[in-house]
């Protein structure tokens, strides 16, 4: 990230916490990244990224598809361990070079992937239950969780039936079910709302701000679409081959962002 770069727009959003400042804000921050780098092979697809969100942020990461967005997600997530650099969460290191501290199912974060990743032959209610299977629950407490959280995605009526017969829409309902059935306190976001149309897209985009708002969720969104940024967020970061190329409120990115993906948005739009 520049020197001048501050994502601060949003106080809960913000560079790197100052060493001698990290003890006493630990407690609140939920997400802490310092200093992320990740290489697939010779290629590096993640260099130097570095921020942190406190608890109720709502954090766009927006890019061009191939700009390490996605991977990002991953390694905050915990699927990918990050080859330099930490991730922490309220304090915790989750995550150090070449090694996953703590595993995905034991962060308190939930993903909705682009794809979705839901088993076709398992019906709606077994899609959100199989998320629940790493937190060793009752078969009860299961069925309770999985039922409320289609319940709040409006889905409840639709638990028998398999993704195949359902609407991308009613789909993307069930993925978020399933994310919100783990009761997580971060919600990452990848591309979730590709291949809608513009109505269906608006609907899943209003669900996601009111669950996020209910439940107190804290919500890191990645996107190649700055519309669908302010959408949901109010600061944002761009990615730029892997690394933080700025940050700030996202009017403020929309408007005078120099990056190539804002000058494009800047341009389509006139």
């Amino acid at each position: 990230m520049k020197d001048n770069i501050s994502v601060g727009a949003d106080p809960r959003v913000r560079p790197c916490l100052d060493s001698r400042s990290r003890e006493e804000d630990a407690g609140a921050v939920v997400l802490e990244l310092q200093n992320i780098g990740f290489e697939y092979g010779s290629h590096r697809v993640l260099d130097g990224v570095c921020l942190s969100v406190e608890s109720g942020g709502h954090l766009a990461v927006i890019g061009r598809s191939g700009s390490g967005k996605s991977t990002l997600l991953r390694v905050i997530a915990g699927l990918e361990a990050p080859a330099d650099g930490v991730v922490l969460g309220h304090g915790e290191v989750l995550s150090e070079p070449g090694l996953v501290r703590v595993a995905p199912e034991k962060r308190r974060m939930a993903m909705v992937f682009q794809d979705l990743g839901l088993w076709p032959n398992l019906n709606a209610e077994e899609n959100v239950r199989l998320g629940l299977s790493g937190l060793r629950l009752k078969r009860s407490e299961s069925r309770r969780r999985a039922a409320a959280a289609l319940r709040r995605c409006g889905m409840e009526e639709l638990a028998g039936r398999l993704p195949g017969s359902l609407s991308g829409g009613e789909q993307q309902r069930i993925a978020l079910a399933r994310a919100l059935a783990v009761e997580p306190e971060l919600l990452l976001l990848d591309e979730p709302f590709t291949g809608l149309d513009l109505v269906t897209r608006e609907e899943i985009m209003r669900e996601v701000e009111r669950l996020a708002r209910e439940q107190s969720v804290t919500l890191v969104v990645v996107t190649h679409d700055p519309w669908e940024a302010q959408r949901l967020c109010d600061v944002g970061v761009v990615l730029e081959a892997g690394c933080v190329v700025d940050g700030g409120s996202l009017p403020s990115l929309i408007e005078n962002s120099e990056s190539a993906i804002m000058a494009r948005f800047r341009a389509d739009r006139e």
